[in-house]
């Protein structure tokens, strides 16, 4: 399945959610399928950080449907955050791992979910209730219901093909950023 289509996809269907994006290919991939949405969170050289960051929006905006979409390097790297978010249980949270099997970010060397980890295995292990395995765009209507009905937090595993996709680059001035994401919640900047 192609990243990009993915991508372009769930963001269509899930036009009012707070978007926080793992660093490397989603953020090119958010970025390039939606360069000007408003609510997106780009987080820059933070490697593992993208759930927790989306966790602690997640409960600090119960009301907003809240998607972090990363890669599976990262998710790999942040593994444990996956026991916080069980246990918090956030229903506005949603994550959506993009696995292709490779450290895009560092080589394309393969990754462990290319050795036999199962990520999706791994977060109901965590005690996730909702996991899902994303195999093509047919599904991301069934994503995009869970993630509009707050039935979470859930953890969708979207296995999609490996392949190099030219860089969008969003912005990377980290307060530009902030502040941007700040008033579009309606906060004043820092």
């Amino acid at each position: 399945m192609d990243r990009r289509e993915l991508v372009a996809s769930l963001l269509a269907a899930v036009p009012e959610a707070l978007v926080v994006t793992g660093l490397g290919n989603p953020t090119y991939d958010v970025h390039a399928t939606a360069p000007d949405r408003a609510g997106v969170f780009h987080l820059w050289g933070a490697m593992g950080g993208a759930v927790p960051l989306a966790l602690g929006l997640a409960l600090a905006q119960p009301e907003r449907q809240v998607v972090v979409i990363t890669g599976d390097g990262e998710m790999l790297m942040g593994i444990g955050s996956l026991g916080t978010v069980a246990a918090s249980r956030p229903s506005n949270l949603s994550i959506v791992v993009l696995d292709n099997g490779h450290f895009g970010e560092t080589g394309m060397q393969q990754s462990h979910t290319s050795l036999g980890a199962n990520l999706g295995e791994i977060a109901a292990g965590f005690g996730i209730g909702v996991v899902l395995r994303i195999n093509g765009l047919d599904d991301v209507d069934d994503l995009a219901k869970h993630i509009q009905s707050q039935s979470g937090p859930v953890f969708a595993h979207a296995v999609i093909a490996t392949g190099e996709q030219p860089r969008a680059m969003p912005g990377r001035d980290g307060a530009a950023a902030k502040n941007s994401f700040r008033a579009h919640l309606g906060l004043a900047p820092l």
